[in-house]
């Protein structure tokens, strides 16, 4: 039997007490997504990017108290976009939401942003309005969860293949996957923002990524790569002089996985560095120092599942939904 002829696709949406919103100022190519979840996620992350613009991952670290997290949110910005948590919480508040202090409800919101200034306007960026409005529009019944993907949200500004230069960059976008097993429900969501290439993991064949001078062809980023590195003139076989000019930090991966089985905080930071092997498997270069790469993962619900089994799958899905962040 196939593996997946027991897998049935579904929406993300089926995933009960979660919530997608999207906002974005199209003119300036940038926005926020914000997974909202009725009775708090327990979440654990994996960052393999080596310049990540997160808020709040401390509470996804085993280490820290056990609360129930309200809000992920995902947007472009760079750290400058870090303010569209602001509005998210105000929206929460407002809703009686939040970790219970005794004087205030203090929603608890995680977030992390992909480098989208360099598409659009580089001075617009996600602000607390934006996220605000997300957590508005999350609430909006979707009658297509097709809409939900694509040009929209925080994957309106995103970009791959970016190591020349966006003059030969591919377009990217939001990619979103969900699968049931029996009672078990998973799904990923990602945002395609990579210095690398993407490929199709079962036929080897790149997808999107670095173009060629004209754009007639592709070229692989990792030959760009090792020309820009290497210590002599790979031509003259004489030492290069000076400091190799640096990556360009324009990159970041960012991604969710969400599932109704019941894991700790420990299992889903687990959960989640085993669903980076779709990462490795779809993108390549990857989790260099130019890119921010992270996933979360969240558990809300109560179906018993093995880890294993459950990360397994998580990366297979996360794999196809990079495959649809470039099938835009």
């Amino acid at each position: 039997m196939n593996h997946r002829t027991i897998l049935q696709e579904i929406s993300i949406l089926d995933l009960p007490g979660l919530h997608v919103g999207h906002a974005q100022n199209t003119t300036a190519k940038t926005g926020v997504t914000v997974l909202l979840f009725d009775h708090g996620a327990r979440v654990g992350i994996d960052i393999s990017g080596g310049g990540p613009a997160s808020r709040e991952t401390p509470l996804a670290n085993p280490e820290t108290a056990d609360n129930p997290v309200n809000a992920i949110v995902l947007s472009g910005g760079s750290a400058y976009g870090l303010s569209a948590s602001e509005g998210v919480m105000r929206y929460l508040e407002e809703h009686g939401i939040g970790y219970p202090t005794g004087f205030a409800n203090v929603p608890l919101v995680l977030q992390s942003c992909i480098y989208d200034l360099g598409i659009g306007d580089a001075n617009i960026r996600p602000d607390a309005q934006m996220g605000y409005d997300a957590c508005a529009n999350a609430q909006i019944p979707c009658t297509d969860p097709s809409l939900l993907q694509g040009n929209v949200g925080a994957g309106i500004g995103a970009t791959v293949g970016k190591i020349c230069g966006m003059e030969r960059a591919d377009k990217s976008g939001i990619g979103i996957h969900a699968v049931s097993i029996g009672p078990l429900k998973i799904a990923a969501i990602v945002v395609l923002n990579a210095l690398g290439d993407i490929f199709n993991p079962e036929t080897g064949q790149k997808i999107a990524g670095l173009h060629n001078e004209d754009r007639s062809d592709y070229v692989d980023t990792r030959d760009i790569l090792y020309q820009m590195f290497t210590p002599t003139d790979l031509f003259t076989g004489e030492e290069k002089s000076g400091n190799p000019v640096p990556l360009p930090s324009t990159n970041t991966t960012i991604g969710a996985i969400i599932t109704n089985g019941n894991f700790s905080k420990a299992e889903l930071c687990k959960l989640a560095s085993m669903t980076r092997c779709a990462y490795a498997r779809c993108i390549n270069p990857v989790g260099t120092m130019a890119d921010g790469d992270s996933i979360y993962a969240a558990s809300i619900g109560k179906i018993d599942a093995d880890i294993n089994m459950v990360g397994t799958l998580a990366a297979e899905i996360m794999e196809k939904a990079i495959q649809k962040a470039v099938s835009i």
